[in-house]
């Protein structure tokens, strides 16, 4: 099953955004749920997860201000993203992860890509 994100959109530096994931619920309750990027030129980079107990990671260029949270009767997770800027400018996919405590920031432990949402820093 697919993971779609959405949400995305232009936004100015110093701006914030809220991506969106509707995720199963079953994989929800399991697995964790990984957010990645992809810039123009540049590999798919992990931003963020949370697994099943609701227990988060962040890369070093997004803690302080990414912030992944989830609601669970509404089987969506969040990826809050504040003070945006340039480097931020990718599409934002969200997948599937392994049912473990650990929370894995490769991309081969991840399934159910979709098509990701473009997100834009520019003034």
């Amino acid at each position: 099953v697919q993971l779609q994100a959405s949400g995305g959109g232009l936004v100015q530096p110093g701006g914030s955004l809220r991506l969106s994931c509707s995720v199963p619920e079953r994989t929800l309750r399991r697995n964790a749920v990984g957010w990645f990027r992809q810039a123009p030129g540049k590999e798919r980079e992990f931003v963020g997860a949370v697994n099943w107990r609701g227990r988060t990671s962040y890369s070093d260029s997004v803690r302080d201000r990414f912030t992944i949270s989830r609601d669970i009767p509404k089987t969506t997770v969040y990826l809050q993203m504040n003070s945006l800027n340039s480097e931020d400018t990718a599409v934002y996919y969200c997948a599937s992860g392994p049912a473990a405590e650990v929370l894995y920031t490769a991309t081969r432990y991840y399934t159910g890509w979709g098509q990701g949402t473009l997100v834009t820093v520019s003034s």
